[in-house]
């Protein structure tokens, strides 16, 4: 299985920390931010990563080489202009083989058990498994609910009424999808996965599962993010972090 690590934004929520440096190289705890993910790929095997490259790409290419020191293989898919979420996605899908491949968001420090998220994925063969959380903020990021075998019913408020009993989380930031994810993105090069693709794999009954997960959660947006991330790992243990230094 591959993997893809988001890493093409702007990150201008938390300038001035990125007004010299892509976000994904930005600090957090002592270590460069795109290694919280790609130290949790390598400790479940999975080596050969698709990164997404705009802001300052020389910068992150040149801190990540070939991946080798992270034990990892790591090519690049570079983006001008920026293609949103769907679009970077669509646009290394040659780089990411013929099987299933995760995607995960370099802005996101989490203790995943993605080995579960992967078996699941295949247990009930879906087109996309994606990894939820609750939050209190849920209803402002935008809902995803799910039915009581985990499958996805309504996305962001649609469809406006589901028959079942649902249970509202929000979306983490991981995913693990088939190729068929492909035969639903448009043909425009901007796009959004999760407010274009989603909403049409739902619309035409495709097997979208959730995965719910209460462990270590942080994403850096801003500064204040990112101070109270460094502090919250201080006082954790992620068992995956082990030598994943950059530069």
């Amino acid at each position: 299985m591959k993997a893809m690590v988001l890493a093409a934004g702007l990150g201008t929520r938390l300038r001035p920390l990125t007004n010299d440096r892509p976000k994904a190289l930005v600090e957090v705890g002592g270590r460069p931010l795109i290694t919280y993910p790609l130290a949790l790929l390598r400790r479940y095997g999975i080596t050969e990563v698709v990164v997404n490259l705009h802001w300052h790409a020389e910068a992150l290419r040149n801190a990540l080489g070939d991946g080798s020191r992270l034990g990892l293989s790591i090519v690049y898919s570079e983006e001008d202009p920026l293609l949103d979420t769907g679009g970077g996605i669509k646009r290394a899908a040659p780089l990411l083989g013929a099987g299933d491949f995760v995607v995960m968001n370099s802005d996101t420090i989490l203790d995943l058990p993605l080995d579960r998220v992967i078996a699941r994925h295949r247990a009930r063969a879906a087109d996309a498994t994606l990894v939820l959380r609750h939050d209190p903020e849920q209803a402002r990021y935008g809902e995803i609910e799910i039915d009581a075998l985990g499958r996805v019913r309504r996305w962001l408020g649609l469809p406006a009424r589901a028959p079942l009993p649902l249970t509202p989380y929000m979306f983490a930031g991981v995913h693990v999808l088939s190729r068929r994810v492909f035969d639903f993105m448009p043909a425009d090069d901007i796009f959004s996965i999760t407010r274009q693709t989603y909403p049409a794999m739902l619309a035409a009954d495709a097997a979208l599962q959730g995965f719910p997960f209460d462990g270590f959660w942080r994403v850096i947006d801003t500064p204040a993010d990112r101070e109270r991330a460094a502090r919250d790992l201080a006082g954790a243990r992620l068992a995956h972090l082990g030598g994943t230094g950059v530069g």
